[in-house]
């Protein structure tokens, strides 16, 4: 996190105090800010844009996104319709807004009337944006998503093949964009990455002239010839490390903190939380956190909480909104009710708590819940 960092409120009206509140999430826009920053630096002259989807990775799609603007970013992408509606309200008429699945079939003036860009992933959605256009009297902007070899999202080669015989395919389009995303960029050296490339390549061949873009967070570490006009990074900006196998180069984005609920002294032989999964070898001293699964920490996690650099393992199974810590490695009397525990920050990263959880850190920052205080530093 930076040093002596600035304060804004959230924006929230709905924001939970912090004296109301279980846990407390700082989120750190300097660090979001300067991570930008750092790729932009390894892109070059390459466009750089922002991935604010799920609300900024759990983060908040608005603060994000005004941080960014800061920056100078001026494109994003979101997943979902709804969350381009909403992003809209908050970054003004000036920035483009990809919508990275596409538009629900009759949602199209919906998209028109915000100014978002649709992109097209098939032929379905290809004509239903032509019919918007013509309906709206102008063109619209859109990119062109194609499979390049993940069997996701995108035209299918054989759609591309059957609108590049077609002159009117993209009638009243305007295509800003041709697109594809990597399924193995964070694996530097799987054979998919090139063939994806190669891929590519083929397709874009057959569509309009327009700048193209391939290169997600790990795919800006692959080297220029993935870069392509834009690159659109997501999980980096967070501060999840973009290549896995190495040391972060991005900034700690996020740190989450939980309070003490209670705290007790339990004997050798006694039942540990639900199921009793747990029991006690010895004497144990005990602190349980108002924490859980209903907060987005999963249930199938074996971490820990940190205090004071001394690490306070969870004993038993996470609970909908506590879990149980072994805090015997503390003097008496030095953790009470009321103070807090870390979960996410220098004592462990969000990488880290993911792999104690067996899942990515996309997971860990998308799953946390709306119960926290949320303070929003370095803006």
């Amino acid at each position: 996190m930076n040093d002596a960092p600035t304060r804004s409120p959230p924006k929230d009206a709905a924001a939970i105090s912090e004296a109301a509140a279980g846990a407390i999430l700082t989120i750190d826009l300097g660090a979001i800010r300067q991570n930008y920053r750092r790729l932009k630096a390894r892109l070059g002259g390459v466009r750089c844009a922002g991935v604010v989807k799920a609300d900024g990775y759990g983060l908040g799609a608005r603060e994000v996104a005004a941080a960014l603007q800061d920056e100078g970013c001026d494109i994003f992408f979101v997943a979902l319709l709804a969350e381009g509606l909403d992003l809209r309200k908050a970054v003004g008429a000036g920035p483009d807004i990809y919508v990275l699945n596409g538009l629900p079939p009759g949602s199209e003036p919906e998209a028109v009337a915000a100014g978002l860009c649709a992109v097209i992933n098939s032929t379905g959605q290809l004509k239903a944006w032509r019919d918007a256009a013509r309906s709206a009297g102008r063109e619209l902007p859109a990119a062109i998503q194609v499979d390049s070899g993940m069997s996701r999202l995108g035209m299918a080669p054989a759609e591309v093949e059957t609108v590049a015989r077609d002159a009117s395919a993209f009638a009243g389009i305007d295509v800003r964009l041709l697109m594809s995303h990597l399924a193995c960029a964070d694996e530097p050296h799987h054979p998919a990455n090139e063939q994806q490339l190669i891929a590519f390549e083929r397709l874009r061949e057959m569509l309009p002239k327009a700048p193209a873009s391939l290169a997600n967070s790990s795919g800006i570490f692959l080297g220029p010839s993935y870069h392509y006009d834009l690159a659109r990074p997501g999980a980096a900006l967070y501060g999840i490390n973009p290549t896995p196998d190495e040391p972060n180069p991005m900034l700690p984005v996020v740190r989450l903190q939980a309070k003490v609920a209670q705290t007790r002294r339990v004997e050798k032989g006694a039942g540990i939380g639900y199921g009793h999964s747990f029991r006690a070898e010895g004497p144990l001293r005990l602190a349980t956190i108002s924490f859980g699964y209903a907060d987005g920490w999963l249930r199938r996690s074996v971490s820990a909480a940190w205090f004071e650099g001394v690490r306070l393992p969870f004993l038993g199974r996470v609970s909908m909104d506590s879990i149980i810590l072994d805090m015997s490695a503390l003097p008496p009397g030095r953790l009470g009710e009321g103070d807090l525990v870390e979960l996410l920050g220098p004592s462990q990263t969000v990488d880290d708590a993911a792999g104690h959880a067996g899942t990515i850190g996309y997971e860990i920052l998308a799953s946390l819940g709306r119960r926290f205080h949320r303070d929003y530093v370095g803006g």
